[in-house]
């Protein structure tokens, strides 16, 4: 019986895809569920998985732009799955001794040198089976896990750094790379994009990190980050300026009575965007944990679209690759964007007194057309605010002292 792989549909809108990638061989034999191939939309990087198990045979190849319900390979599920073979210690072919083949270096432990001696196999055998062995997915399990404990020395050398060459290569841009490229244009074309600027002591969120780290972790089985602050911070200064939450739809201006945040991610495909829905509601667990839920699917290409869809604010943290201060770009069709940067130590005045802080500098990015400048630096005095007293979280971004009087 033959089992015809067609591409699926990536979401409403989207009839074209392109095959980014083939996680198995043509002629392989492949388990039912198991993923067979990547595809990328102007959306997202998507896995095909095999509806039976066979042998696949693979129909297109690698990068070609195909339409939605095309047939890319077929599966005869009547294929048999190769057997694994036994060791043999005695070859009919030519052992190739260790000196004449410098690509296979043996590092035995005295223990398995004196196995083989038992067992009468030699290290030449031992090369040959190398050689020939066919690699499980437990082998390379395996190899993933211990490799981080290979001592440097023991690694292979560097290749050496390019020079003198004017070589070029030519790369085809992903389907994703080039939606992405088509909205980032189209952002500095069509929005009246203004940015403001601010600083943050983050001392008193790093005193608190460093003092409740340990059993944050232990209660909630999540580290206590950064963004989950900003992200508790910025939820309350939206319900203090709704300007900031809305955005334009024709002839009219959207506000949300929600926050749905959605947190940057770098990936190998690109930036993608996930979103934390009714951020507002959630405590700071609880974004830790969606947030590295969300940042570990969207990093293995296991992000849906559905979790990327909507969106009313996006924070971005070019911190993480060490940048004082940018511009961060409108993601369409929300107003507004907030961009965190590294933690530097500088000489800050407090109280008359020049002294040394964990200083972060911090962009908002807004469209003029929905925000006034007036609003948008107040929204981000009052995320300062809040990062440097983070007690006013709890009582909707206003002083506690002022809260208990109820002034």
């Amino acid at each position: 019986m033959i089992i015809e792989v067609k591409v699926p549909s990536p979401g409403e809108s989207i009839n074209e895809v392109q095959l980014a990638n083939w996680m198995v061989e043509d002629g392989s034999f492949v388990e039912k569920d198991q993923e067979i191939a990547e595809i990328d939309s102007d959306k997202a990087t998507l896995s095909i998985s095999a509806e039976q198990s066979g042998v696949i045979r693979i129909l297109i190849s690698k990068g070609e732009s195909i339409a939605v319900g095309s047939v890319v390979a077929r599966i005869e599920t009547d294929g048999k799955a190769p057997s694994e073979k036994p060791m043999k210690v005695a070859t009919s072919k030519k052992p190739v001794s260790k000196d004449e083949d410098p690509s296979i270096k043996l590092h035995l432990s005295p223990l398995a040198k004196k196995l083989l001696e038992t067992n009468l196999v030699s290290e030449e055998d031992f090369i040959e089976f190398i050689r020939h062995y066919r690699f499980s997915k437990n082998d390379v399990s395996f190899i993933l896990e211990e490799k981080d404990k290979v001592k440097p020395a023991q690694l292979p050398a560097q290749p050496e750094s390019r020079g003198g060459s004017r070589d070029t290569e030519r790369k085809k841009m992903t389907t994703l790379r080039l939606k992405l490229a088509e909205r980032l244009v189209s952002v500095k074309n069509e929005t009246a994009m203004l940015t403001t600027f601010n600083e943050v002591n983050m001392t008193p969120v790093m005193k608190i990190r460093q003092q409740y780290k340990d059993s944050f972790k232990e209660k909630h089985g999540v580290s206590l980050g950064f963004m989950s602050f900003f992200t508790k911070a910025i939820t309350e200064a939206l319900q203090h300026f709704p300007q900031v939450n809305a955005q334009i739809d024709g002839d009219e201006i959207v506000f949300h009575n929600y926050a749905d945040i959605g947190i940057a991610v770098s990936t190998p495909k690109g930036l993608m965007v996930p979103v934390l829905r009714n951020a507002e509601q959630m405590s700071l667990a609880e974004i830790e944990l969606k947030i590295k839920e969300l940042a570990t699917r969207a990093r293995d290409n296991k992000i849906s679209l559905d979790d990327m869809k909507g969106g009313t604010f996006t924070i971005t943290n070019g911190g993480v690759f060490g940048s004082m201060l940018s511009t961060p770009i409108l993601n369409p069709p929300q107003s507004a964007i907030l961009g965190m940067h590294n933690i530097v130590d500088r000489p800050i005045a407090v109280y008359g007194q020049v002294e040394i802080h964990p200083i972060m500098y911090v962009a908002l990015s807004y469209d003029h057309r929905v925000i006034d400048g007036r609003e948008s630096v107040s929204f981000l005095v009052k995320v300062k605010e809040m990062l440097e007293n983070p007690a006013k979280m709890l009582f909707g971004g206003n002083d506690p002292i002022v809260a208990l009087l109820g002034l």
